[in-house]
C-alpha cells in the first residue's frame, strides 16, 4: 500500500470505528487471582493495518495519533464492560498523544462514567515508541489523569529512550519489565540481577511490578521465587476477545506451589476430608438425594471430565433454589451445572494453614457452613472444612501469641518488649513511634473483619517499607497498634511518607460514596449513629537520648510511647506528638 492508501485507510477505519479489541489477563500470584486485563487494539483482519504497529504508525505519520488513541480507548472500554470483566482495565496510551496540542483530557473519563466504570479500576499505561522530552508537560497530563482517580502503569521498562527517567519523574502506580529482560531469565544472571534491582527500585518507590512476556514455565517459577506478585504472557494466556475470568488452569502447577514452608504452618492434609464428588452431568436429583441422605454434608464439588473442580453447590443455597414454585419438577432432570456456582475457593494440598485462612477471610461471601475444595496438581481430593481452619488457627495462634501476631506475622510482645530492653541497654539514641489507627473500630464494624485486616496488613506492609532491617524494628502490639523503633537520622522524613503511604493505600478500601464525602456512618462504643472521618494515623514518638537510657526501663519507655499516642490522638486527623527524653530530665 502507498502512503495514500494507508492514510485512507486509516481514515476509513477510525470513521466506521473498525477497531476489535482483545484482553490478556494479569495473574496475581500470591492470591491466585486475575488481577486485570490489558486491552490490546488490532484493526480489520483483511487489512494491512491490522498489526498495532502498522495501524499507529500511520496515525503517528498523518497526525491522527490522538484520534486513533481515542478511538481504541473507546473500543477498549466499551469491550470491557460489555463483557462484564473483574479487575483493572489497563489502557495503552503513548505520551506523543498526551503531548500534541489537540489532546482534550477528561473525554476517557466522561466515556467511562458513561458505561458505569469507576476511573479507580482503570490504569493509564504510558508506552514508549519515541524519545519524551517535555517532562514537566506529561508530568501535568499525568496529574489531571490521577486526579480524576486513574492509575499510572510504565510499559516496556528498559526497552524505552528514556524510561528510567520516566519512572523517576512520574512515579507511576505500576512498572512492566520488558519483555527482553523476562526472556530466559532462568539461565540468564545478568537479568536475574536487573529484575531485582528493579524490585528493590519499585520497593523504594511504592510502585507494584509487572513482568510480561512469560513464555516459559521456568521463566515463572524464577520470577515467583525472586518476588514478582503480577505477571503476563503467553505461558499464562495469549489476548482474546473471549479471555478467561478466573485464573484456575492457566499457571503450570509449580509455579503455584510454595517452595518452602514457614517454621510452624503445615499444608491441608490434617484437613482434608476425602468425600466424593459429583460430575458436572450430573442431575439434580441425584445431588439432592445425596444432600438428603447425608445430613452432615455441606457441600459438594463438581467436576469435569478431567476430575478438576468447576463448581460446587452448598446445601443452604440448593434448598433456597429448589423452594421456589415447580422448582424442583422445573431442575430435577436437569443438569447440576445449572444451579451450582462458580464462585468456590479450591486450593492446592500444600499450601499452608495460614495461607488458607487468610484467602478464606478475603472473601466477603464466604460463609462458614459452606467447605472449600482441596487439590493436587489441579485435581479433585476432596473437601476442607472452614470451622476446621478457624480453630487449627486459633490453635496456632495461642501458641505464637507471645512471639508473633499471626495476622500480620510480626513480632509480637515479648520480642517487642526485648527490642525496648536491648536499646536502653545499648544507650542508643533511637526513636520509639507508637502507631495506632484512628477510627478502625467503627471501620471494622462498618466494613467487616475481612477487611479490617487487609487495613491491617496494609499497614504492616507501609511499616516494613519504611524500615532498614540492619538498624530499625517494627513490631505489631495487637489490633491496630504498633510500634516502630527507628535509628536512621532521617526518621521523620520516613515517617512523613508513611502517613502519606497509608492515606494513599487506605483509598481502595471505602466505597465510593465514603470516598467522595470525606466520611462515614457507623457506630460509636455507646452504640449511637455518628459520622467518622476517614482512617488516618496517630504517631506517638519518644525521642530516646543516649545520656538517659540508665533512667528507665523497657515498661517505662513504652509507656512514654503510649502516652506520647495517647496525646497524638488527640489532634484530628494525622498527627504527629513527641516526647523528647532529654526534656523530662530538665
Amino acid at each position: 500500500m502507498t502512503v495514500t492508501e494507508q492514510l485512507s485507510a486509516l481514515g476509513h477505519i477510525l470513521a466506521h470505528g473498525d477497531l476489535h479489541s482483545l484482553f490478556q489477563p494479569i495473574v496475581c500470584l500470591s492470591e491466585q487471582r486475575i488481577f486485570g486485563y490489558e486491552a490490546l487494539i488490532r484493526g480489520p483482519s483483511n487489512s494491512a493495518l491490522h498489526s498495532p504497529i502498522n495501524l499507529f504508525a500511520v496515525a503517528r505519520h498523518g497526525g491522527r495519533l490522538s484520534e486513533l488513541e481515542r478511538a481504541c480507548r473507546k473500543s477498549a472500554c466499551e469491550g470491557f464492560s460489555a463483557l462484564k470483566l473483574d479487575g483493572k482495565l489497563f489502557l495503552n496510551v503513548s505520551p506523543d498523544s498526551l503531548l500534541e496540542s489537540g489532546h482534550q483530557s477528561g473525554r476517557t473519563l466522561q466515556l467511562l462514567q458513561s458505561l458505569g466504570i469507576p476511573p479507580s479500576r482503570v490504569v493509564i499505561e504510558l508506552t514508549e515508541q519515541s524519545p519524551t522530552e517535555d517532562f514537566a508537560l506529561l508530568d501535568n497530563a499525568l496529574h489531571h489523569y490521577r486526579a480524576m482517580g486513574f492509575s499510572i502503569a510504565l510499559d516496556d521498562l528498559g526497552a524505552g529512550y528514556s524510561s528510567l527517567r520516566l519512572w523517576s519523574e512520574l512515579r507511576p502506580d505500576y512498572v512492566k519489565i520488558d519483555r527482553h529482560f523476562i526472556e530466559g531469565i532462568h539461565q540468564d544472571s545478568v537479568k536475574r540481577e536487573f529484575v531485582g534491582s528493579i524490585l528493590q527500585m519499585a520497593k523504594a518507590s511504592r510502585a507494584e511490578v509487572i513482568a510480561e512476556g512469560i513464555e516459559q514455565a521456568e521463566e515463572l517459577a524464577v520470577l515467583a521465587e525472586m518476588g514478582v506478585n503480577l505477571v503476563q504472557g503467553y505461558l499464562i494466556s495469549r489476548p482474546q476477545e473471549q479471555p478467561p475470568r478466573e485464573v484456575r488452569g492457566l499457571l503450570p502447577v509449580p509455579a503455584s506451589a510454595p517452595s518452602t514452608l514457614v517454621a510452624g504452618e503445615s499444608d491441608l492434609s490434617a484437613l482434608l476430608i476425602a468425600q466424593s464428588a459429583v460430575s458436572v452431568h450430573t442431575c439434580t436429583a441425584e445431588v439432592l438425594e445425596a444432600f438428603r441422605a447425608q445430613p452432615s454434608l455441606n457441600s459438594l464439588a463438581i467436576l469435569d471430565e478431567a476430575q478438576q473442580p468447576v463448581g460446587i453447590v452448598h446445601r443452604h443455597s440448593l434448598a433456597d433454589a429448589l423452594l421456589k414454585p415447580f422448582a424442583t419438577e422445573l431442575h430435577a432432570r436437569k443438569p447440576i451445572s445449572r444451579l451450582m456456582s462458580d464462585d468456590f475457593l479450591a486450593v492446592e494440598r500444600s499450601q499452608s494453614l495460614q495461607k488458607v485462612s487468610r484467602l478464606l477471610t478475603s472473601r466477603a461471601r464466604q460463609r462458614i457452613e459452606e467447605d472449600f475444595i482441596i487439590t493436587l496438581g489441579g485435581r479433585y481430593q476432596g473437601m476442607g472444612r472452614v470451622i476446621d481452619v478457624l480453630r487449627q488457627i486459633t490453635e496456632l495462634k495461642i501458641q505464637q501469641a507471645r512471639h508473633a501476631n499471626p495476622l500480620t506475622m510480626l513480632p509480637g510482645n515479648v520480642p517487642i518488649q526485648q527490642c525496648l530492653a536491648r536499646l536502653l541497654q545499648q544507650g542508643r539514641e533511637a526513636v520509639v513511634c507508637y502507631v495506632d489507627i484512628d477510627s478502625f473500630k467503627p471501620f471494622n464494624d462498618l466494613y467487616g473483619y475481612a477487611k479490617g485486616d487487609e487495613v491491617l496488613l496494609s499497614l504492616a506492609q507501609s511499616l516494613n517499607e519504611r524500615v532498614d532491617t540492619a538498624r530499625d524494628f517494627v513490631g505489631h502490639i495487637g489490633g491496630d497498634d504498633f510500634l516502630l523503633v527507628l535509628g536512621s537520622e532521617d526518621w521523620r522524613a520516613r515517617l512523613n511518607r508513611l502517613l502519606e503511604d497509608f492515606q494513599s493505600r487506605c483509598r481502595r478500601f471505602y466505597s465510593e460514596e465514603h470516598l467522595h464525602a470525606g466520611f462515614f456512618t457507623s457506630y460509636n462504643r455507646l452504640g449511637q449513629r455518628q459520622d467518622f472521618p476517614l482512617l488516618s494515623l496517630s504517631l506517638g514518638v519518644v525521642q530516646l537520648r543516649g545520656g538517659h537510657a540508665p533512667q528507665l526501663d523497657a515498661d517505662q519507655l513504652a509507656a512514654l510511647a503510649s502516652e506520647a499516642k495517647r496525646q497524638a490522638k488527640a489532634i484530628p486527623g494525622y498527627s504527629l506528638h513527641i516526647i523528647d527524653t532529654a526534656k523530662l530530665s530538665a
